[in-house]
């Protein structure tokens, strides 16, 4: 058994109320920057970042205690460890008894240390480093091997019996893990090529690329492997990655069923925090929050009885945190760190605003499981990038400054530095930074924590507080710009706007992928896989895998007409072949049918065209910010055997475009109108560019792929099953080229292409006459 010192301590010590992250360092690479300031300071004298090790026993078993002292000073009065930390808090306001949890931290460092040189007595040390105004303070005690070992020993049994009832289960699920047989009597086609892949890539610490087309069972295929590494030490903890609501109930369901089968873990689902707050009109803050207010105080009994639970999802985490009232977001946070499997959302391992810094921070022997990974892209794009908008400094100023005129300065300086840009570059791009905008806004920063820590009761503490965050995670992203961002001045709706916008995030998806020890990247369209390893942060010494559909190829009939042009500016000319090219594919037979289109002003004037001509149709549309509720309405329709046919018009690339599993004659076929391009803008033509210039791809990495994957998305809608049959009619001339057929599936032959009406009518004829 191995925990770190501060893993120790806080478990046993750590007391208190739950506070704002404002409380803490305001960027953990300044507070690299001020231990590595600290340490060079002393000279000969310092040795910094020592690793401790400490095997402490009892009752046969072994716990070691491991950690790092940032440094051991040589004095003349003898030997002192020092602990280094960097905070905003005022020394004016400072306690030296100010944290516990740091003085025990620091002793247990001693001890270790003087246990192992043998020493009588040592001298332990704490430095606090203001990261605003660059001063030190040092508060220093002395004391006896004895009392140290005293401390030392007191703290450790009372983590010894939680790390019992650890190691008793980890020993319980790793026999039900190597006792656990593949929950099906046989793999699929190309699932146990998959199975193996995932499992020699884990064993060899790498990454896999895998494009696995729907009905390969990639669940199941990528948990089942990565449940064996667990057990057999590879890995400690899977972490399973989604992007939307419909693959991690997928990957609950798999999770459950193994359970059923006998399968012992400890599985976590990760919450927002806006869907699982209990007081969503309450800041976090301790005086407005009783679930903050002595969080630290009745967690630990929290995490001790709902371990006695297997499967910690938001009604458990819910239930627990009520019964102990423990702020239901951060209990599930904490539960990370006992989890066997958590599932979650991509930003919690790769957003450098949000990710786990109680896990990553140091890396680990973590495995994340990437599923839809093709979602990655984007994602990535929006997790690097930030953004402030001028007009909330401009009106929170005029709230504050009659009251508080400091924060009010501060904050005028900020609008009037954003002016300023405003009338030099409104709606323009440089590749430089907005380096003279970074100092306003570290003076607000600096302004609003000690502002924060003063606990004051404001009306406009929500809008604060917002801005608060919005300008710490824009110096965050700051520290990463490099020729990969470029910057961008915009006059939008909410008014004139700098963003820092990452064109290419393959380097820092690199990056974060080292926070652990494999990762599996796996989608039925990642198409072309190349693309796909690159921008997503693959190496040279990377694995791809592409793997074919276990259909019959026969259940599909997929035309292409390449008789109508859906580009931009010759939309008008197509609604009315549009229309009617639908209203052949729908009335071909009986049943359900998706149509896609690549705008809602597209969608609607072909819809009003089809509706006029074919009343007798019942038909849906999907409309804009749609609720959960309103979507569930909207997939109720799609019935099995209906007894009239039902259409359904959406948004390529939306909500139903991908994620939605209709089988059998929930659904019958698809149409999708046009190549999927994303709408051409500022940020396209700036990705465009920069690929262009660095691979000559620009057109195909901003434009062609992204969209090809919303068009796979969509066809891949249709066939879901092995009993399933459809049709399929792509439209748009574009088709025909061979840039696109050479990307296109190999599930997708026999090709029919048409150019006519007619021919729709008679293939679709002919197909389903087949079945």
């Amino acid at each position: 058994m191995r925990v770190s010192v501060r893993e120790l301590v806080e478990f046993v010590l750590r007391s208190g109320d739950l506070q704002s992250t404002a409380n803490g360092p305001s960027r953990t690479l300044e507070g690299i920057k001020a231990h590595q300031f600290i340490q060079k300071a002393y000279g000969q004298e310092y040795q910094p970042e020592v690793s401790l090790s400490y095997v402490y026993e009892q009752d046969d078993r072994k716990l070691e205690i491991h950690g790092r002292a940032d440094g051991i000073i040589q004095k003349e009065s003898g030997i002192c460890i020092d602990e280094i930390k960097s905070t905003t808090r005022n020394f004016e306001q400072w306690e030296e008894s100010f944290s516990d949890i740091h003085w025990a931290q620091v002793k247990c460092y001693a001890y270790i240390y003087a246990f192992q040189v043998g020493l009588k007595s040592i001298e332990v040390q704490l430095t606090y480093y203001q990261l605003n105004s660059g001063e030190s303070q040092i508060f220093t005690r002395s004391y006896s091997i004895e009392d140290l070992e005293d401390f030392f020993i007191k703290v450790v049994d009372s983590y010894l019996q939680w790390a019992k009832k650890i190691e008793s289960w980890t020993e319980a699920r790793d026999l039900s893990i190597r006792s656990l047989e593949f929950p099906y009597p046989s793999y699929r086609s190309g699932q146990r090529k998959l199975v193996i892949a995932v499992y020699k890539t884990i064993e060899q610490g790498k990454k896999l690329f895998a494009q696995a087309p729907t009905g390969i069972g990639k669940t199941i295929a990528t948990l089942f492997p990565a449940l064996k590494s667990l057990a057999e030490g590879l890995t400690s903890e899977l972490f399973y990655l989604t992007a939307k609501t419909m693959t991690r109930t997928v990957a609950e369901k798999a999770l459950s069923d193994l359970q059923e089968q006998g399968l012992r873990i400890k599985r976590l689902t990760l919450t927002a925090k806006d869907k699982i707050c209990f007081l969503p009109d309450s800041t976090c803050d301790p005086e407005e929050c009783p679930y903050a207010r002595g969080y630290y105080d009745r967690v630990r009994l929290a995490v001790e009885e709902i371990f006695n639970e297997d499967s910690w999802n938001r009604a458990m985490i819910e239930n627990y945190s009520r019964n102990h009232s423990v702020c239901p977001f951060e209990f599930s946070l904490d539960l990370t760190n006992w989890a066997d499997v958590v599932i979650c959302d991509y930003n919690y391992v790769f957003d450098p605003r949000v990710y786990l810094r109680r896990l990553f921070l140091e890396g680990g022997d973590y495995l994340f499981l990437v599923d839809e990974a093709h979602n990655l892209v984007e994602r990535a794009r929006e997790m690097f990038s930030a953004e402030i908008v001028k007009e909330p400094f401009l009106k929170l100023k005029r709230e504050v400054q009659t009251e508080f005129p400091l924060l009010g300065k501060k904050l005028q300086k900020v609008n009037a530095q954003l002016g300023k840009l405003k009338k030099e570059r409104a709606e323009d791009f440089q590749k430089d930074p907005p380096t003279g905008l970074y100092s306003s806004l570290q003076q607000f920063i600096k302004v609003a924590e000690s502002f924060l820590r003063e606990e004051k009761s404001v009306p406009w503490k929500d809008e604060f507080l917002d801005l608060y965050f919005k300008t710490l995670g824009f110096l965050r992203t700051a520290e990463y710009y490099d020729e990969r961002y470029n910057t961008l001045y915009k006059q939008g709706q909410e008014g004139f706007s700098v963003k820092l916008y990452c064109l290419d995030p393959s380097l820092l998806l690199a990056e974060s992928f080292k926070r652990g020890r494999a990762a599996i990247l796996f989608s039925a369209t990642l198409s072309p896989i190349e693309y796909f390893m690159k921008i997503l942060g693959g190496e040279e010494s990377s694995y791809k895998l592409k793997l074919g559909s276990p259909f019959p190829q026969q259940n599909l009939c997929l035309m292409i007409h390449e008789g109508i042009s859906t580009r931009y500016s010759q939309r008008d000319m197509s609604y009315d072949q549009l229309a009617e090219a639908i209203a052949i594919v729908v009335k071909s037979k009986i049943g359900n049918y998706l149509i896609f289109f690549p705008s809602y002003v597209y969608l609607q004037h072909v819809y009003e065209r089809f509706e006029l001509n074919n009343p007798e149709i019942h038909t849906i549309v999907q409309t804009s910010g749609m609720t959960e509720e309103e979507r569930e309405v909207f997939l109720d329709q799609f019935q099995e055997d209906p007894e009239r046919t039902f259409v359904g018009f959406s948004l390529l690339g939306g909500i139903f475009g991908e994620g939605i599993d209709l089988t059998g004659s929930r659904l019958s076929g698809a149409v999708i109108v046009g190549v999927g391009l994303p709408q051409i803008c500022l940020e396209r033509d700036l990705i465009r560019d920069y690929f262009q210039t660095r691979l000559k791809r620009g057109f195909e990495y901003a434009y062609m792929y992204p969209g090809l994957n919303k068009v796979l998305q969509a066809v891949g809608r249709v066939i879901r099953t092995e009993q399933d049959r459809g049709v399929v009619l792509l439209v748009d001339d574009r088709f025909a080229r061979s840039s696109y057929q050479k990307l296109f599936p190999p599930e997708w032959q026999p090709l029919r292409y048409i150019s006519n009406l007619q021919t729709i009518e008679e293939q679709s004829r002919v197909f389903w006459n087949e079945s």
